[in-house]
């Protein structure tokens, strides 16, 4: 039997200043949780905290507030490492996003490992930034980009895995919860596939991350990536989780200060994991913010985010599909709080600006999934994303704006 939410929406609701705003004079529904979801009360105090009593720079300081800036930056990679199930804190290296953790691996482990005539398998429903930087490196090192399809209903289909990932592959680099399909993917066949031809899988967790309780050690993959700015922390901030033994092989992504150990002009040896990877004075604050994300997030409990939103996905899909002229785009089994849609023959960006006009905030185009849209033979969709501080209430005046809509067009 499903889980049954606990959480209560309407007092979360209250550490969600911008939640109670207008918009052109309407109450604010905000459904664009999947792009980036908006920041408590909690982790704005954190942030100010930390400028009014220990901003510094990081590492290497002997005063005292450089010393205690260190410490809460480092209790924040501990915060992501038990966020993660990650065996040491060695494993967390902070990025900015996803797609630099993501860039970071590509232009490391790949560059290293991938040669001509190497393969590396994505899916269809892959973010551009789980593309095009694997791209890039299959252009400049003569080496194959495959791609697992997926079915209409937003489903990847995985029955040929034996012919797409072979012992010519050297990553395997999916996304966990599709973005513009909502889809969650059996990420765990593929790992299992991949591992008994010892593959190495990196997983795009940006649309996982908000949505579920993680476990890298109980998926088995090499890498995994999320952004702080969809787990209700502040933008600017990432988390690239590595297994030691890959971290600890891969060159240095960039150069300067904090990834050194020692510099001559004849030779620079290279600072530990994972400091190796975090050239520069970091998102020092940003990192606070993201610790606070995090404590935030377990005291409500991510198996009570999961239920809750489970309910309003099920809730907003039955509505939605009462609406004539609807068509769902991602209709999997398993899904994530995403529902993309098309009305008539509407473009989505008159949709998003009509919405708009009644307070409205949903997400229009190709969300950085081209190849997507080009499967289903659309330019765009329209997409309704969910967090745990929205409203079935909220889903009803997105049908009823919805219908008004198609009034407008006749």
């Amino acid at each position: 039997m499903p889980q049954i939410a606990t959480l209560n929406p309407y007092e979360l609701r209250k550490d969600f200043p911008i939640l109670s705003t207008k918009v052109k004079g309407k109450p604010l529904v905000y459904l664009d949780n999947a792009a980036s979801t908006q920041k408590p009360l909690q982790v704005m105090d954190a942030v100010r905290d930390h400028y009014s009593m220990n901003n510094s720079n990081i590492h290497r300081g002997v005063h005292s507030l450089s010393q205690a800036a260190t410490d809460v930056y480092e209790q924040a990679r501990e915060k992501c490492r038990s966020f993660l199930n990650a065996k040491s804190t060695k494993e967390i290296v902070f990025v900015r996003n996803a797609t630099e953790g993501i860039n970071l691996v590509v232009s490391t482990f790949g560059r290293k490992n991938i040669q001509k005539g190497d393969e590396v398998v994505v899916t269809e429903m892959e973010h551009h930034a789980n593309i095009v930087p694997w791209q890039i490196l299959c252009e400049e090192k003569g080496a194959i980009l495959k791609v697992i399809p997926f079915n209409d209903a937003g489903e990847l289909d995985i029955s040929d895995l034996d012919n797409i990932i072979t012992a010519k592959t050297k990553m395997v680099s999916v996304v966990y919860v599709s973005n513009s399909l909502g889809t969650q993917n059996p990420v765990e066949e593929i790992i299992t596939k991949a591992h008994s031809l010892n593959i190495p899988v990196m997983l795009d967790g940006a649309q996982a991350a908000p949505h579920m309780k993680l476990d890298v050690q109980k998926l088995d993959c090499e890498f995994f990536v999320f952004s702080g700015h969809k787990i209700y922390a502040p933008s600017g901030t990432g988390v690239l989780f590595g297994k030691a033994e890959y971290l600890e092989d891969m060159p240095p992504y960039q150069g300067g200060g904090d990834m050194i150990k020692e510099v001559t002009f004849a030779k620079t040896t290279y600072n530990d994991i994972p400091f190796r990877f975090e050239a520069g004075t970091p998102n020092i604050e940003g990192a606070v913010g993201l610790a606070a994300a995090i404590d935030y997030l377990e005291k409500i409990g991510m198996d009570n985010i999961a239920a809750y939103e489970e309910e309003l996905l099920q809730y907003a899909t039955q509505e939605m599909s009462k609406i004539e002229g609807i068509r769902l785009i991602g209709t999997s089994k398993n899904k994530a709080a995403v529902v993309s849609f098309l009305i008539d023959d509407i473009h989505p960006q008159d949709i998003g600006i009509l919405l708009d006009e009644q307070g409205i905030a949903i997400r229009t185009g190709n969300h950085c999934t081209q190849p997507v849209m080009q499967h289903y033979g659309v330019p765009g969709t329209c997409r309704a994303s969910f967090s745990f501080y929205n409203t079935k209430e909220e889903v009803d005046v997105l049908v009823e704006a919805i219908k008004k809509v198609k009034t407008i067009f006749g």
